[in-house]
């Protein structure tokens, strides 16, 4: 059973803090249903990269980066193009030394 799309959120967040990185919410989508997409910023190397939500052939949860640049120009376009597509999309943004996203699903690497 897959948590609500707010629940998975706050508990993303709270996993960040108390790592010492910062979070937050750029955009509230859907409470039950909407999508995620999670934008991890390097403040050390000053880059970042986006995660967003698929499902493996086995129905499971999957993390899979969309887009390969770490330019956050591109990576901040690729979310408005979402965003125009779905406005029910969740955007959280992760600020931490060493780039660290605090997602615990399965990450395609």
């Amino acid at each position: 059973m897959l948590l609500s799309s707010d629940l998975w959120v706050s508990a993303l967040i709270r996993r960040a803090q108390l790592e010492g990185a910062y979070a937050t919410v750029v955009n509230k989508g859907d409470d039950r249903a909407g999508s995620v997409i999670v934008k991890a910023y390097d403040t050390s190397t000053r880059t970042a990269k986006l995660y967003t939500e698929a499902f493996g052939q086995d129905g499971d949860r999957l993390w899979i980066q969309p887009v390969t640049s770490e330019s956050e120009s591109e990576l901040d376009a690729y979310i408005t193009r979402q965003r125009g597509y779905d406005p029910d999309l969740w955007v959280v943004e992760i600020e931490d030394r060493q780039g660290r996203h605090f997602i615990t699903e399965k990450v395609a690497g």
